[in-house]
């Protein structure tokens, strides 16, 4: 790890950059003291289409409309759906 001033880090900041996506840390401090740390961006992480195909199983009647009760506790209403429901649950 190299730490520099940050007077030497405005001068340099090209070559420091290539140095940290060579993968090697550059510390900038200001008057003897650590304020950052420049390091490489992590690439993200590319997503994997189809990885639970054959694992996953979607009813017939998936966007079938739901039922009051259903309806009533999906949006918080917990008393709404106890009474659509005779007081059974």
């Amino acid at each position: 790890m190299r730490s520099i001033n940050i007077h030497e880090a405005k001068t340099n900041l090209s070559r420091l950059v290539d140095e940290a996506v060579a993968g090697r840390e550059v510390v900038i401090g200001k008057a003897g003291k650590p304020l950052v740390k420049l390091v490489p961006v992590e690439a993200p992480s590319r997503r994997r289409l189809g990885v639970l195909r054959g694992r996953l199983e979607v009813p017939d009647d998936f966007d079938a409309p739901l039922s009051e009760e259903e309806l009533a506790l999906f949006e918080g209403e917990p008393e709404v759906a106890k009474r659509s429901m005779g007081e059974r649950g």
